[in-house]
């Protein structure tokens, strides 16, 4: 049974709110079940933010996720410190390498480190770090197709998504890319 559980955090104005949500649409547009979860800490900008995206076979019973991810994404070293212990052992962690220079202490789950921002860059926005990062995570896991996630995208972005398209793919692509060229690596004992 496919029970997948993401925690995506990083301060406010990173996009995990929205890669939460483009996950959370491309999934449902693949016909599973899902849920999305925000929590904003005390500013929405620069402040903490993270969601927690479900997505399974079957009804879902709670959005929480507490000591039970099956997969961390993390954009900020305060969220990286925040929820690397609520990944199940055998689990993924991905970290944005961009800003967050510290290794996961534990040797239980994959840890991928992943230049999101020089990316993001390269395909000539900044602000696509986000989307990126969620190419990297539907390449390491294939719980949604890209195609699913692109439109998605129209869904979560509205009218502005048509002239991005473009760009989101390649960001997309980008993020898969990563994947291929880092291994995960185990935490120095």
């Amino acid at each position: 049974m496919l029970c997948e559980k993401i925690i995506c955090a990083g301060f406010g104005g990173q996009g995990v709110m929205s890669l939460g949500q483009l996950l959370a649409y491309g999934a449902m547009l693949q016909g599973k079940h899902v849920t999305w979860l925000p929590s904003y800490g005390p500013e929405m900008r620069g402040g903490t933010a993270y969601c927690c995206v479900v997505v399974s076979d079957k009804p879902i019973g709670s959005p929480m996720i507490t000591d039970n991810a099956t997969c961390c994404i993390v954009m900020n070293l305060p969220s990286l410190n925040k929820f690397e212990s609520a990944v199940i052992p055998g689990g993924l962690l991905l970290v944005n390498s961009s800003l967050i220079e510290q290794k996961s202490y534990r040797d239980d789950i994959q840890p991928y480190y992943l230049p999101v921002v020089e990316e993001a860059i390269a395909c000539g926005n900044v602000k696509i770090a986000n989307i990126v990062m969620l190419g990297a995570y539907l390449e390491a896991t294939g719980l949604v197709q890209p195609d699913s996630v692109i439109k998605a995208f129209l869904k979560v972005f509205g009218a502005k998504a048509g002239r991005m398209t473009s760009l989101n793919s390649d960001a997309l692509k980008r993020g898969m890319a990563l994947i291929h060229a880092a291994s995960p690596v185990c935490a120095a004992a």
